[in-house]
Parts: structure tokens; sequence; C-alpha cells
């Protein structure tokens, strides 16, 4: 008869009452995070969207801030970042480990040879290169640190680096 005491009432019902609320608070957990997973996602859309359309309208200052910081990291050895025109198509991707927004644009680079450096006797420097400009969008403004992909429009470079970009990123 102890089973039906009013002391083993009691103590069954705390656990109950107990069991319920942490059920509670289990359910509670997983709906916000849920809810904090979704708002993240259409945050990052709507960021998404603003920087594609931000690069779509980029002009001469942004090839010009591309130029220059390509030009500073002294690769090719021999040439000097005459000129840099963006052209289309212009991509924007999501590293995936940094969550960071990258813009990948399509460029024409043309070179010239230093004033009397080993290129400077070799007809094909004149030669325009296309080459996919690197930029990343930190806030709220795209910015470069001059890396180049040659020989790769924006499509394949995200192909090429499907590991760690995603494409598609603020295209709805």
């Amino acid at each position: 008869m102890a089973g039906n005491s009013p002391v083993a009432w009691l103590r069954g019902g705390i656990v109950l009452h107990l069991a319920l609320v942490i059920a509670g608070g289990v359910i509670v957990a997983v709906v916000a995070g849920a809810a904090w997973r979704k708002a993240r996602a259409a945050q990052l859309r709507a960021r998404a969207k603003l920087a594609r359309l931000e690069l779509a309208e980029a002009g001469a200052e942004l090839a010009e801030t591309f130029r220059a910081a390509a030009a500073a990291t002294g690769m090719p050895r021999g040439l000097l970042w005459k000129a840099v025109e963006l052209r289309q198509p212009r991509l924007v991707a999501l590293e995936r480990t940094t969550r960071e927004l990258f813009g990948l644009a399509a460029v024409e680079i043309r070179f010239e040879a230093v004033a009397g450096g080993a290129m400077e006797d070799v007809e094909a420097v004149g030669n325009v290169r296309s080459a996919t400009a690197v930029f990343v969008y930190r806030n709220g403004r795209w910015t470069t640190d001059g890396r180049t992909v040659f020989n790769l429009d924006p499509r394949q470079t995200l192909e090429r680096y499907a590991e760690t970009l995603e494409g598609g990123i603020g295209e709805r």
C-alpha cells in the first residue's frame, strides 16, 4: 500500500511535472534554434542580394582598386599592371568556412613590361589577358587584395573552387 500513499503520489507528480518542464524547454529550444537559423539565412540572402547589385553596378573605381592591389603583389614578375576593365559575368559566392561573400568578376588585363626587364622584348606582353578578379564584401562594401585567377572566367572559377565557394547566393 506504500505506493498509494500521499507521499508516493506527490513524488510521482513532481517527477512528472519536472519531466514536462524539461520536455517543454527542449521543444522551445528546438523551435528557437530553427527560427534563428531561418532568420540568419534570410539575412544572408538579403545581404548577398545587395552585394550582388553593388558588384553589378561597380565601375572604374572598383577596377582601379583591383588594379592597384594586384600591382602591389609584384606578380607577374617583370610586368606592370597597365589597365583593368571589369566585364560580365559578375558572380557572388559564399565562402563555406568563414561565411564571407566573395565576388568573382570577369576582367580584361593589360600589362606592360618593366623598362630594362627580361620581359621588355616579349611581344606577347601587350596581349590582353582574361581573368577573374576576386573581391570580398566587408563592412558593406567590396574590397580586394588583388587576387587574380588567370585563364578562368567567373563560372569556371566557381566550379574549380566548389569545395570552398557556394554559388547562387542572393540571386533569388
